[in-house]
């Protein structure tokens, strides 16, 4: 019983290779993969020209907060880097 189920496995996974290559190999899939590697430039193009310009709007958006680097100075130094020092 289980032999036939294993026979019957690899049979439909070989059917399943067999019918990809098929069709990956077929003379149209060809035919459409070497049009659209031809006209590839004229495709980008067309979608490219319409797209609409956008408005700048981020000007002075983010504002520098330099009270952190002033509150690190306040504060105690670093010991990380004198956990690698060797005495």
């Amino acid at each position: 019983m289980t032999r036939l189920i294993n026979i019957f496995l690899l049979l439909l996974i070989l059917t399943f290779f067999l019918i990809t290559y098929k069709v990956y190999s077929s003379k149209k899939n060809i035919e459409v993969k070497n049009f659209n590697r031809n006209n590839i430039d004229k495709i980008v193009n067309s979608k490219i020209s319409n797209l609409p310009v956008l408005k700048n709007d981020t000007y002075n958006v983010i504002e520098f907060n330099d009270g952190f680097s002033n509150k690190i100075k306040d504060e105690k130094p670093r010991s990380f880097w004198n956990l690698l020092k060797t005495k």
